[in-house]
């Protein structure tokens, strides 16, 4: 099965309205920046977002909330996205709070086909209203669930033919379980490389989990906050 992919818009040639995506990253930081582009091109509307944050600074997946793509947000920040505050506060895009550790187990239970699971995270405060509480060994949890996607847009820094990715650093917080946890996962490689090349050790996605690839090495790679030192 031949998984490369020329354009991002090739492999988001089925992308649909209402479609649930997550994508990768933190901030700004490992981006599926071609993906995004084309999820504006394409128009779709009432995307709900799957992410960390759903942009910043009007960058990244700000962009669809400028475009009023999206109508729900699943994240754990919100913090320097004017765009989210405003379409938020008008009611205009319903957003779904999650402490960040809750957000990635609720990702990774739908990759491994957990339905829900208890935690103690979030008990006696807002997260916890309407939802099942137990106690478990004398400590109470509440009851979240799973989360899983239609499509998972992702960044690798290195990827083989077989889909088989090795990413840089913390980029690898949520984008491997996102992948494991949507239906069509496609993945931007900033560095297409023959089978083998990666080490069975450094491959931190299998590609079993990849759907579609596409090689791009002309990232923006915006900084969110520069900041130097004066000496």
């Amino acid at each position: 099965m031949n998984k490369l992919k020329n354009t991002t818009d090739e492999a988001l040639h089925d992308l649909f309205d209402g479609a649930r995506i997550m994508c990768g990253g933190f901030g700004l930081s490992g981006n599926a920046e071609q993906s995004i582009q084309s999820i504006a091109r394409s128009g779709c509307r009432e995307l709900t977002i799957i992410s960390n944050n759903c942009g910043n600074q009007g960058r990244g997946l700000a962009i669809l909330l400028q475009n009023r793509q999206v109508s729900n947000v699943i994240c754990s920040f919100v913090g320097g996205n004017p765009d989210l505050e405003e379409q938020m506060l008008a009611g205009d895009v319903h957003v779904e709070l999650n402490p960040q550790g809750t957000l990635a187990e609720r990702i990774r239970a739908g990759g491994a086909g957990i339905g829900a699971f208890y935690t103690p995270t979030g008990v006696g405060t807002e997260i916890a209203i309407g939802k099942d509480q137990r106690d478990f060994d004398g400590r109470p949890m509440i009851l979240e669930t799973a989360l899983k996607a239609d499509f998972a847009i992702i960044r690798a820094r290195r990827a083989d033919p077989y889909g088989n990715c090795q990413f840089h650093g913390t980029s690898k917080n949520f984008s491997p379980m996102m992948a494991t946890a949507a239906h069509i996962t496609i993945v931007e490689a900033e560095e297409m490389v023959a089978l083998g090349d990666i080490a069975p050790a450094d491959v931190h996605l299998p590609g079993l989990f990849v759907d579609r690839l596409v090689c791009h090495q002309n990232f923006e790679n915006p900084i969110e906050y520069r900041t130097t030192r004066n000496t």
